[in-house]
């Protein structure tokens, strides 16, 4: 029996956990959990990798995955996105290395340790906030034209508007320069809310 995308998103968070790496997930797995559920082919891991990590992260994920040593080297080395495939499912797992900058720092920082699955194992998530501003970040940098991450942000928003910290959204937005996609989201899909901050 094939395992699950669950149980594979499970199973590299165990590897990251027993590197002692830090890491969270986030994507649409994140939004998802947050906001209004969909389909997904693949998991986004974002963690923070060092060059000492490559080696025996590629050892323990060589056993069940097609995924490539130098792949490894050279997203740590250029903090550029590798991925690993499910050799077996065909499931694919994007890791992203911690980028350097304060805002991949805090995101990092702020992650949340959930129980998501049956059987009660934690799991990292990106918290709500920073869910909705890196969706909003991969649709501007993704040219403005993928209207499933805009979708994602307004489920987020819709399930979790009483609980999210808009101080907080509004001002990494700015320093990642989603202001205004940040305030168009809001104004689309919170129009009877009165937004503190």
């Amino acid at each position: 029996m094939l395992p699950t995308a669950e149980e594979i998103m499970l199973q590299v968070a165990r590897v990251f956990d027993t590197l002692e790496v830090a890491y969270f997930v986030g994507g649409s797995i994140a939004s998802s959990t947050y906001g209004e559920p969909r389909l997904t082919n693949d998991v986004d891991f974002v963690a923070d990798l060092e060059m000492r990590h490559a080696r025996p992260l590629f050892e323990v994920l060589q056993n069940e995955f097609i995924v490539s040593y130098n792949d490894i080297r050279n997203a740590i080395s250029r903090r550029r996105m590798f991925n690993a495939i499910h050799s077996e499912a065909i499931f694919k797992v994007d890791v992203y290395p911690v980028k350097r900058d304060a805002y991949s720092r805090q995101q990092l920082s702020r992650r949340n340790l959930l129980l998501l699955t049956e059987n009660q194992q934690p799991l990292y998530l990106s918290t709500p906030e920073d869910t909705i501003l890196a969706k909003l970040d991969w649709y501007r940098q993704g040219g403005g034209v993928s209207a499933r991450q805009l979708s994602d942000v307004a489920g987020v928003l819709r399930v979790r508007r009483a609980d999210l910290d808009f101080a907080y959204l509004r001002e990494w937005a700015g320093v990642i320069g989603v202001g205004d996609l940040l305030e168009s989201s809001l104004k689309q899909d919170l129009p009877t809310m009165q937004i503190k901050g």
